[in-house]
């Protein structure tokens, strides 16, 4: 399984229309069938920090994703709601027995 933590820093004046907007971007990456979770989280310590923490069965569950409709039509329509230089972080989990 593949993580993305994809961080964003969001003007403070689209905090709700971000959080709106990215609502039906998380519903349907739930239901696609690589997907094993996919939220939007928002920081503790500044509210214009809000992350994607997503997990997928594999990267071919992630180019999937990244193509589809609601990615590529919602995906622009966030960005311009931040700040640039966030980064987009892809990690794999270390199992222990």
């Amino acid at each position: 399984m593949i993580k993305i933590v994809a961080k964003m820093k969001v003007k403070p004046e689209c905090i709700d229309a971000f959080k709106a907007a990215a609502e039906e971007l998380v519903k349907k990456s739930r239901a696609e069938a690589g997907n094993v979770f996919y939220s939007l989280n928002q920081s503790l310590s500044d509210p214009t920090i809000l992350a994607f923490i997503e997990c997928w069965k594999d990267q071919d569950a992630i180019n999937i994703h990244n193509a589809t409709e609601h990615f590529t039509t919602i995906l622009p329509k966030l960005g311009e709601m931040t700040i640039p230089g966030q980064p987009v972080d892809l990690f794999t989990e270390i199992e222990y027995d």
